[in-house]
């Protein structure tokens, strides 16, 4: 027998005893996928949720380390799901909203959380910041009612990712010297200041929105070199820190030792700072998080340069040796390009209006609805990661695959805090007068 055939008939004979098998094995794993997207997506629903406005003491003398107390307290929680919890009930971990918002130029600090945290989200926002005030409201975007070409309102908004491995931290409060509460206010230099000067300065019409949305880190890793092993974001850190310091990293062998080796490391003395903040940075607890922002308003009076002074206020956040933040997912024509495929010229010039009008839509969808966890099915089949060009933008316009951080409280402690008493803005609303306990020894 010619032995061509033989191998043919060898080899067909395999295909048809296996397909069947492996037919299954995929057909097993797209029902499960399925299934626990399913039960997760019920059991969201069924979370109910409560906008929380935090009104700041009309005098904040403590440095965003009380922040930094509050957003531990509050939002890590940390518990063992079973597997009957996870994948029969679909429970996941909760998430949070921290939002900063200009309403005509009034500045407002949120809180969206699920119901059952309001009652600790209170006690621990007292425990820090005795004076402030915690109300129940109704969420402020809902006022915006249609951003569609023929309605009313226009919007410009944008997402943020790090442009580095997330163990390299942003800018923080230590980082401007605010990390005591014995430094003299005026001379406090504050970056959230700038965030609520420029919120504050918009006039009748026009809106501002910030927020940023975490959850407790416990995303899993792949080790590298296993088919399962898996390891926290403190090792993933690390493992980031080794890849940076790769090129300065040297393998020789050890002086009267044949053929034992050991890692020379001569890292140059101008990255010390980036390692040592990447090492600062683990020792605190980390969430997930993204961050996204919109300024809205009026079609007649929709300003083009608050367009660019909301995304550019972020810039105070960068340290350039270390991480920064850049602009992803934007509403207008360029979020589609991509210098690295053909398709960047014919994203940048020749995307319609229409098209743009859809992602402002979108986007507001996303902001009103806290999505940066557990998206909806569109969004993992028909993205712009799956759809590239020329399908998307012009053939179907995909969603935008949010880019989650890990930031550690410190870095959101930072960009959500109340301002101290140097800042006087009119338009931050604060309470007036500070409240005090009745003395002890009153008659009763």
């Amino acid at each position: 027998m010619n032995p061509f055939i033989f191998l043919w008939h060898i080899f067909s004979g395999l295909i048809l005893f296996l397909w069947p098998i492996v037919g299954f094995i995929i057909l097993a794993r797209i029902t499960w996928v399925i299934w626990v997207h399913y039960v997760q997506q019920d059991w969201i629903s069924g979370i109910t949720w409560t906008m929380l406005e935090i009104v700041p003491p009309r005098e904040v003398l403590r440095s965003p380390k009380a922040m930094e107390l509050f957003i531990s307290n509050a939002f890590y929680h940390w518990s063992m799901k079973g597997a009957s919890e996870e994948y029969w009930q679909g429970s996941v971990w909760l998430w949070f909203s921290l939002e900063i918002a200009s309403i005509e130029g009034q500045v407002h600090f949120y809180i969206r959380t699920p119901s059952r945290i309001q009652g600790l989200v209170e006690t621990q926002m007292y425990a820090q910041y005795p004076q402030a005030q915690v109300k129940v409201v109704e969420d402020y975007t809902l006022a915006i009612d249609d951003v569609s070409e023929k309605g009313g309102w226009k919007l410009w908004g944008c997402e943020f990712k790090m442009t580095k491995p997330f163990a390299f931290p942003l800018k923080t409060y230590v980082d401007y010297g605010l990390d005591s509460d014995i430094i003299q206010e005026e001379n406090k230099v504050d970056p959230i200041s700038s965030v609520i000067e420029l919120f504050g300065s918009i006039g009748k019409g026009e809106q501002m929105w910030s927020q940023i949305i975490i959850t407790p880190q416990k995303r899993a890793f792949h080790t590298r070199g296993t088919w399962f092993k898996s390891h926290d974001w403190v090792k993933e850190a690390q493992v980031q820190i080794e890849d940076f310091l790769a090129p300065y990293t040297g393998v020789r062998e050890k002086a009267g030792s044949p053929g034992e080796f050991s890692k020379d490391l001569r890292p140059p003395k101008h990255l010390d700072p980036a390692i040592n903040a990447a090492s600062l940075k683990m020792q605190k607890l980390g969430f997930d998080a993204g961050i996204r922002i919109a300024y809205v308003a009026k079609r007649e009076i929709f300003n083009m340069s608050n367009r660019r002074n909301i995304r550019t206020i972020w810039r105070q956040y960068a340290a350039p040796h270390s991480n920064e933040l850049s602009r992803i997912n934007s509403t207008q024509a360029d979020a589609y390009a991509d210098p690295d495929v053909d398709g960047f010229l014919a994203a940048w010039f020749l995307v319609p209006s229409k098209i743009v009008n859809q992602l402002e839509e979108r986007h507001l969808h996303a902001y009103r609805e806290r999505e940066f966890f557990h998206l909806p099915m569109r969004h993992h089949l028909f993205n712009k990661h799956r759809l590239g060009w020329p399908i998307s933008p012009f053939i179907f316009p995909a969603y935008f695959h949010p880019e989650l951080m890990v930031l550690n409280v410190e870095e959101i402690a930072t960009m959500w805090h109340f301002p101290g008493q140097i800042l006087k803005v009119p338009t931050l609303e604060r309470i007036e007068s500070k409240e005090a306990a009745p003395p002890t020894n009153l008659p009763t």
